[in-house]
């Protein structure tokens, strides 16, 4: 069996026309068929021009497995909060930085974004240092997969993979493509970026095309959590199904052994031989929240290489060995939100969901009317229509009664939830109750706890101090109190308690 990477082994590998759904760059490729014609709403920004020589694109189906080459020697943003502050609903204006001139984006909600970190030209990082880093397991000739989005974080992954000793293969997942034809995230010139990077570092790049598999996994899921009052993070599911799902098991059909992605977190192996999943060295861009779900045999074969390196090192390593999105702004949008208006996503979905309804107190008295429950979240104060001798918030979405239940910041308070569908990443429960760190927003407030297991994928958390903006649907992850870089595990809130 020959090596369909290898150009010219292969005369099945390139195409007159190529397939829509799944196409593939060859670096060492010396034929190139016609493309189809793409009309781009922004100007592609980072791919460097063809020079004689710097290879062609050659379009093909992924094989179904890759044999390995002749060898001496024998493996997750943007993340959404319908309400990332308790206290107001207001959209916070940001103030976006200016590259070249030109502003990259403007926005008024804090997930629909571009942002690029502040430039530091003066970080070096010696690549051996940031290989002896990451501690990844030596490549050896062995085939690996890196997800491939198109940012500076997957192409530096795919970068220290290769010198790992790895033989590196480029995956990029289309996920979406929204109606006014661009987002910030998941674009083509994403998908032209992550070839662009893969042409650099001479490895084989392959687009696929996952819009069924996403909207099934993901944002079915996402509108009906929403109309059922709930507060769902698709960025999870994403991680969960189309990621470490899906492309973990295309990775193992082409006989991976490792799928690397860009993620910063960390994995390592405790003395019991079990895997561990711990926050990013670079505290500003952990992930660990968004990756609870992993379980050990998904971490037995998973790598996030920049995990242990800051953001400022992994944009010198770039820069360095002249990756064409060195200097790419950073996506912070919900890829199939980039207005960030969720509940305008909803109606297109579910046209007439919005249905006026009472505003009620604690004690069930009315005092004014919604506009419809899928523009409120808990915690929310402004934009109600309503005002009283002391501010109101929101404290719950009754769904089967079309009720807004409000009340003031004393009524707020929560002293437990309960949550399902948890993952322990160690892989069992422990045999009582624990204490931990309960986070429960990416990038949010550490709050002392206690686990209470009720079941196998069960549990009830009891803060230490009352909190608030719990809401049904977003995710609790479990860490250490000894070690709070370890995460424990995580959940989904399934309900929550007030103090009597």
């Amino acid at each position: 069996m020959t090596n369909p990477f290898v150009v010219g082994r292969s005369p099945r590998i390139c195409h007159a026309e190529p397939p829509r759904s799944i196409r593939a760059h060859n670096p060492e490729g010396s034929h190139r068929p016609s493309r189809p014609s793409i009309t781009r709403k922004t100007p592609h920004r980072t791919a460097p021009p063809r020079t004689p020589g710097s290879g062609s694109a050659c379009y093909g189906t992924i094989p179904s497995r890759v044999r390995p080459e002749p060898r001496a020697h024998n493996d997750c943003p943007t993340h959404l909060e319908k309400a990332d502050n308790a206290m107001t609903s207001t959209p916070t204006r940001i103030h976006l930085p200016i590259v070249s001139g030109t502003p990259v984006g403007s926005a008024t909600a804090s997930c629909a974004v571009q942002m690029v970190d502040p430039p530091d030209e003066d970080v070096r990082i010696d690549l051996a240092s940031a290989l002896d880093r990451a501690q990844l397991p030596p490549g050896r000739g062995r085939l690996a997969v890196v997800a491939m989005s198109g940012g500076v974080d997957s192409g530096v992954t795919a970068l220290l993979m290769k010198e790992a000793g790895y033989r590196t293969i480029g995956i990029n997942m289309r996920l979406f493509t929204p109606d006014e034809g661009h987002s910030h995230c998941c674009s083509i010139d994403d998908m032209e970026d992550a070839r662009a990077v893969c042409q650099r570092l001479g490895v084989p790049f392959y687009p696929l095309n996952m819009e069924r598999e996403f909207v099934g996994a993901v944002i079915d899921p996402f509108v009906e959590a929403y109309l059922a009052g709930r507060t769902p993070n698709p960025c999870l599911e994403c991680n969960r199904k189309p990621k470490f799902g899906f492309l973990l098991g295309r990775a193992k059909s082409l006989g991976a052994v490792a799928l690397a992605t860009g993620h910063y977190a960390r994995t390592e192996r405790g003395p019991d031989g079990a895997f561990r999943l711990r926050r990013a060295a670079d505290e500003r861009k952990d992930q660990s929240y968004v990756l609870y779900t992993l379980t050990q045999e998904q971490l037995g074969r998973v790598l996030f290489p920049v995990g242990a390196l800051t953001k400022p090192e992994v944009r010198a390593l770039a820069r360095q060995h002249d990756l064409p999105v060195a200097r790419k702004a950073e996506s912070q949008d919900i890829c199939f939100v980039p207005t960030g208006d969720y509940a305008a996503f909803v109606l297109q979905r579910r046209p007439g969901a919005a249905r006026p309804g009472p505003i009620v107190d604690p004690a069930g008295r009315t005092i004014g009317e919604h506009r419809g429950l899928i523009h409120y979240t808990v915690g929310q104060r402004k934009g109600l229509g309503i005002s009283g001798p002391e501010p109101f918030f929101v404290m719950e979405l009754d769904v089967a009664a079309n009720r807004l239940v409000v009340g003031t910041a004393r009524q707020l308070g929560l002293v437990a939830l309960t949550a399902n569908q948890i993952n322990y990443v160690g892989g069992a429960a422990p045999d009582g109750p624990l204490p931990i760190i309960a986070v429960l927003r990416y990038q949010g407030q550490e709050l002392p706890a206690t686990l209470l297991p009720t079941g196998p994928d069960t549990a009830r958390v009891v803060f230490a101090e009352p909190t608030h903006s719990v809401a049904p649907g977003q995710a609790v992850v479990f860490y250490a109190v000894a070690d709070r870089e370890l995460v424990l595990g995580g959940g989904t809130v399934q309900g929550t308690e007030r103090a009597a």
